[in-house]
């Protein structure tokens, strides 16, 4: 009797679909964590969003608030939608209330593997059977983080981009053990929040990090070598190759202290193509992270706009 309960409800987690979602998740307020929000809310999900540093939730929401705000000063957003997303969004510092009652968790906290299972351990303990689970990592293997969870199954990678409320990609990140109802449901999920979905294998650095990075690191190695500079560089692939943004202001934007963690791993996982330049060791080391310290490859002001 006790096997066919169990078979039942394998059955009925499987099943779910994206109609049926009502609440998500967010594991992580800061930059993606916040965007991630930002979508789900604007979408009409209900977001409980999380953080495990005392009030940064909090501190996300004001950074949701505020592209809300500067999509109403655009146009782009009247202002009851705005007020409407803003009340979707709960903060919470507890991530047993963050977890309760939702129908989807994503995690976007630092590109950390042992953090993410640690996280992920805890997820598994507090949110329903029938939520799916989705790790925002942009180049740590999904399969490891999934194993951190008693049915790895319902873990699949959700890969987002930053700035989340702009970006329209999201790559569906199937590992080995991934139910392919779960890899179904997140591409409908990022239908459903504006996004168009890629689904990749869970190999190292996916699509979009593997091909992105190994051309940017190269653009820094040509401002090792005095090829040109950083703006003539990203000049060249914007007019030259149709890029919206050059490699180095994508660093900046990104992070350098990001970037240099997924080249790490990534020299490690596919060889010296993606070794780290000294150039990024060093602005790393100087704590010249990019747009979020004010210095990266160029200088930004306060109010986050390029000044050099």
């Amino acid at each position: 009797m006790q096997r066919a309960f169990l078979l039942v409800y394998v059955v009925i987690v499987i099943i779910r679909t994206v109609e049926e979602l009502r609440t998500i998740t967010v594991i992580g307020a800061g930059t993606m964590g916040a965007g991630i929000a930002h979508v789900a809310a604007i979408t009409g999900y209900a977001v409980q969003l999380f953080d495990a540093v005392p009030g940064a939730a909090a501190t996300g929401l004001g950074r949701v608030e505020k592209n809300l705000a500067k999509g109403v000063e655009l146009g782009k957003v009247s202002a009851a939608d705005r007020d409407a997303a803003l009340g979707r969004i709960r903060p919470c510092d507890e991530l047993a209330a963050a977890c309760a009652n939702t129908d989807c968790v994503i995690e976007a906290v630092p590109e950390i593997l042992a953090l993410k299972r640690e996280i992920f351990e805890a997820v598994d303990r507090a949110a329903p059977e029938h939520a799916l689970l989705a790790t925002n990592t942009s180049s740590l293997p999904v399969a490891e983080i999934a194993a951190a969870v008693r049915s790895p199954g319902r873990v699949v990678g959700m890969h987002f981009f930053n700035p989340v409320h702009m970006m329209k990609l999201v790559e569906v990140v199937r590992h080995a053990g991934s139910d392919e109802a779960a890899v179904a449901l997140a591409v409908a999920l990022a239908e459903k929040l504006g996004k168009t979905p890629i689904t990749v294998a869970d190999s190292p650095g996916f699509a979009s990090s593997r091909l992105g990075l190994v051309i940017g690191l190269e653009a820094m190695r040509m401002v090792e070598q005095g090829v040109a500079s950083a703006a003539d560089i990203d000049t060249a692939m914007k007019l030259g190759y149709g890029h919206p943004m050059g490699p180095l202001e994508l660093t900046d934007l990104v992070g350098l202290d990001v970037r240099l963690g997924i080249a790490e791993y990534l020299a490690g996982a596919l060889g010296p193509a993606f070794t780290p330049p000294a150039v990024l060791r060093e602005k790393v080391a100087a704590g010249k992270l990019g747009k979020k310290t004010g210095e990266g490859f160029y200088r930004w002001s306060a109010d986050g706009k390029r000044v050099s």
